[in-house]
């Protein structure tokens, strides 16, 4: 069988091996960092006692509706190491909570008894929002100009009040897109309501890995593979069709897979990437000396934390802020001290507590800004046998895990593809 490399040891280069190994390709992966996984992974900080806690970088979350992602899971043996939630709590300051679940009303009314069932909009809110839902089920694959137009021009054409721009349209899509509704395409934000709540009835829960993210990506889950030799600690130079340099050695192969983030990538490969700019995540752990709350997690509105999940008994929370320009240039005590000010708005318990340790996680490259009119590449590049994979390549899905095991699987078909045995590897979205 044809040899191909992989220079890339994220989701998208991890999703293309699997691929290509299950048709019986040698698949060689090179990542420059000492674990894999790239920007949804995990490692080690000290704790202050001599020993050390592994945290993720960031909280990643997937939908019943990112198919592919949990197809790759399967491929891995780690489906069970994800925890599906059914339920949503959107709370107010001063610690309202509104709970958003399905009910038993079949589709598109599936969630009618939670959007009646909403506290935190009127009633007159609740309408608007039901008018911009069914104008953006009915616009939805047909409307040619949505990738040109930002989410904030469609909800200003749609007449949505303020309010509930802010806390629904801006709460759902701030968090998966990671980006700002003025500064993101209106398809994105499409795909994200119709794929991610519309269109089943199961299609929004949501799953948490049950561990940490590095538990899924273990290098030692591929040393039973045959097809597969994973490199840790490999940064390669440089990467043509002849072959890709790693350190002072070339190695060759049948075909080549890019699997790096667009800044890298044209460094990598002399490719030109333009147009692409980034857009950050910060993440906010704290370890307090009780426990504030028992829920799992949840979408705090009005404030700039966007998130809070549970990771340990109410003691340990891990915030989370998308689109977090506002933090960028803010130190650590001074991000702590929002959060703090931000969490006892929240939970009344975290009044009291008091806080024995924190980290701040500053992803300042976590996903490309999907701004209006950017053009992606596709998986092809001007070399037969060299292609490319990434969450901000052209793969149908905006910079999510899917998207990016989605471009996986499709420079592995480009692969098969050109070794003269097409193999389909992609499944369909579920509507």
């Amino acid at each position: 069988m044809p040899s191909v490399i992989v220079v890339g040891g994220g989701l998208a280069g991890m999703a293309a091996t699997a691929a290509l190994a299950s048709v019986g390709y040698d698949v060689q992966l090179f990542e420059s960092r000492p674990y894999l996984g790239g920007r949804a992974t995990s490692y080690t900080i000290p704790t202050g006692d001599g020993q050390g806690e592994t945290i993720d970088n960031c909280q990643h979350i997937l939908l019943r509706c990112c198919v592919n992602l949990l197809d790759f899971y399967r491929r891995l043996g780690v489906l069970d190491q994800i925890e599906f939630h059914r339920e949503f709590y959107f709370m107010e300051p001063g610690g309202r909570t509104s709970i958003f679940r399905a009910g038993v009303l079949p589709r598109p009314l599936h969630f009618a008894g939670s959007f009646l069932g909403m506290r935190y909009l009127t009633a007159s809110e609740k309408l608007a929002l039901v008018r911009g839902l069914l104008s953006l089920q009915s616009e939805y694959g047909k409307r040619p100009d949505l990738n040109d137009i930002s989410m904030t021009d469609w909800l200003q054409e749609k007449s949505q009040p303020p309010r509930v721009v802010e806390r629904f349209w801006r709460q759902i899509l701030v968090s998966a897109v990671n980006e700002e509704l003025d500064r993101m395409a209106a398809a994105c934000a499409f795909q994200v309501f119709w794929l991610g709540f519309l269109a089943t009835r199961d299609c929004y829960e949501m799953g948490i890995p049950k561990g940490s993210l590095g538990n899924l990506y273990n290098a030692d889950l591929w040393s039973s593979n045959p097809k597969v030799r994973v490199y840790l600690r490999a940064a390669a130079a440089s990467l043509t069709g002849d072959g890709m340099r790693v350190g002072d050695e070339v190695r060759r192969a049948d075909y080549y897979i890019s699997a790096v983030p667009f800044e890298r990538s044209q460094a990598l490969t002399g490719s030109p990437v333009d147009g692409f700019e980034h857009s950050p995540i910060t993440g906010i752990h704290i370890w307090f000396d009780r426990s504030i709350t028992d829920l799992p997690h949840a979408t705090l509105l009005d404030r700039t934390i966007q998130w809070m999940f549970n990771k340990g008994g109410g003691k340990y929370v891990q915030l989370v802020v998308s689109a977090s320009r506002s933090l960028v240039k803010m130190d650590r005590q001074e991000v702590l001290a929002l959060s703090l000010r931000e969490l006892k708005e929240f939970f009344p318990a975290a009044v009291s507590a008091q806080v024995e340790r924190f980290h701040v996680v500053k992803e300042l490259r976590a996903t490309y800004s999907a701004k209006p009119g950017l053009k992606r590449p596709s998986i092809r590049t001007d070399v037969p046998n060299v292609f490319r994979a990434g969450d901000w390549v052209s793969s149908g899905w905006p910079s999510t895990m899917e998207g990016a095991v989605r471009s996986g699987y499709l420079a592995a078909e480009a692969v098969t593809q050109a070794a003269g045995h097409p193999v389909k590897f992609v499944l369909p979205d579920i509507a």
